[in-house]
């Protein structure tokens, strides 16, 4: 049987000194689904030129601007075409580019938060549904083995009737006033509310941490209550957010959400309890699930042992005890959006354990998850419905 081709893909921002268009390239690159054929790397035509040439593009397919970019695609016969763009720029850039790339007919794949407000989102979850495209958001945590284990194990029962449900998301980059120091592209853009949205650490780690608490457990809160902090002398975005839940199964949840704990790296938690036992996982141990029952002893699940779940043994690419990471979680959405683009192209319904990932309206919820937190963390009153 012949190989399947590469899938032919172009990537919008991600030029030089940005950090996460490299991360989205390996990860894209890891598993020989993917080949990288064109680009606008930045909204300055002349760095995205360099980054392209740097990346080793064709002349005639680096372009100065995602719309040069679109523009060309469209010249192309199908044959020649991109299969799918990658979205990794600044946040205020992804609502016009992923709308015109799903209305000219290709398959998306974005960064998220998905876009600022809650009616871009629903105007692109309807322009995707009109399409009949791929769309896919890199909530990248999502695609780590044993995150899909606990999602197994939580949605097979072993957990009974859940009651807790607690994601903590603690950095300290945030800690000093790095962006006065100059050179910090990360905190420039972050920070600034016509570029990042009107939220800061909510939409950026927040909303990784309400992302990974509904896939896992599979609910979403009906009210939240808010309280969003800005330490950072100046800033006109949150740095620090606290959030309490409330589910109408019954379960209760926090958020925690920090980018001022100062000394701390990348400290994702995610703790879910039920009648039946606990689970625990850090993103800083990722190759380890630990399972507490109610009725018998602790035990640790580790990343490529055989008797997990099919979801979350397909995630791992090596045996146990040989570390994987940020990269293959990123991977394994990637992989998702590939298996769904290939069924896509058969006409064909794609395996939902091989078309595993996020899509566009996970991070449309997300968007309106983060305008819920906005709105409560305003208001006087204690809860705020997310009807």
């Amino acid at each position: 049987m012949p190989r399947e081709r590469r899938l032919r893909y172009a990537m919008v921002g991600g030029g030089q000194g940005a950090f996460i268009g490299a991360v989205h390239r390996r990860a894209m690159a890891l598993d020989d689904q993917f080949e990288l054929v064109a680009g606008a790397f930045s909204s300055a035509p002349e760095r995205a030129r360099e980054s392209g040439a740097a990346l080793g593009l064709a002349d005639d397919r680096n372009h100065g601007s995602w719309q040069d970019l679109l523009a060309d695609e469209l010249r192309r016969s199908p044959e020649d075409r991109i299969d799918l763009v990658s979205i990794v720029t600044p946040n205020h850039v992804h609502y016009p580019v992923a709308l015109a790339f799903v209305q000219a007919g290709f398959h998306v794949v974005c960064d998220k938060p998905l876009v600022h407000t809650a009616a871009q989102a629903d105007e692109l979850v309807a322009a995707v549904r009109r399409a009949g495209t791929v769309f896919g958001v890199t909530y990248n945590y999502t695609g780590y083995p044993m995150v899909r284990e606990a999602r197994h194990l939580v949605r097979s029962g072993a957990l009974g009737t859940l009651r807790k449900i607690a994601v903590e998301y603690n950095q300290g980059w945030l800690a000093t006033a790095v962006e006065h120091s100059g050179g910090n592209k990360q905190a420039d853009w972050r920070l600034d509310p016509q570029r990042s949205g009107n939220a800061g650490t909510m939409a950026d780690i927040g909303s990784h941490a309400e992302n990974l608490a509904a896939t896992v457990t599979g609910l979403r809160p009906d009210a939240l209550c808010a309280d969003l902090t800005v330490f950072g002398a100046g800033r006109r975005l949150d740095d620090d957010a606290q959030l309490l839940l409330r589910y109408a199964e019954g379960a209760r949840g926090i958020i925690v959400a920090s980018q001022v704990a100062a000394g701390l790296e990348n400290d994702l938690r995610l703790l879910v309890s039920g009648t039946l036992g606990t689970l625990t996982w850090r993103q800083e141990e990722p190759n380890q699930l630990v399972h507490s029952p109610v009725d018998g002893p602790r035990r640790i699940l580790t990343r490529g042992s055989p008797w997990l779940g099919e979801s979350a043994k397909r995630a791992g690419r090596i045996p146990a005890g040989h570390p994987e990471a940020f990269v293959e979680a990123f991977a394994n959405v990637y992989l998702g959006v590939a298996a769904d683009i290939r069924a896509h192209a058969a006409g064909r319904p794609a395996d939902p354990l091989e078309a595993d990932y996020p899509r566009v309206e996970d991070g449309a919820l997300g968007v309106r998850f983060i305008e819920k937190v906005l709105e409560s963390a305003a208001s006087e009153r204690k809860w705020t419905s997310l009807s």
